[in-house]
């Protein structure tokens, strides 16, 4: 993984759930992990095989692997854009981490 093509700046965040003094509980997204990230478009062979719905925005975020975990319940926000994350897949042994997500609607 080139460190050249990690040209975005992205955030994991995780779903939390905030207790106020008074009891009243709200669900936030709280930041994890703030990286930077090479960003792909879905693939033509996704778009063939019929993988892509056409109003779903979908991409691939290639990372360095984290040293926090990142689990399929968390989301990305990259450039004011929010994806929520469906696969994760390492890539080599611990070299990096391939990230498909789809926009948030």
């Amino acid at each position: 993984m080139r460190a050249g093509k990690l040209q975005h700046r992205i955030t994991v965040e995780r779903h939390q759930e905030l207790v106020s003094d008074s009891g009243h509980v709200r669900k936030v997204w709280l930041p994890v992990l703030t990286t930077r990230a090479e960003i792909k478009e879905a693939t033509t062979i996704e778009f063939l095989t019929g993988q892509i719905e056409g109003d779903t925005a979908r991409a691939v975020f290639l990372v360095r692997w984290p040293v926090q975990p990142i689990t399929t319940a968390d989301r990305i926000t990259a450039a004011g854009q929010a994806w929520n994350i469906t696969a994760l897949t390492e890539i080599g042994r611990r070299r990096g981490l391939e990230i498909r997500a789809e926009a948030v609607a």
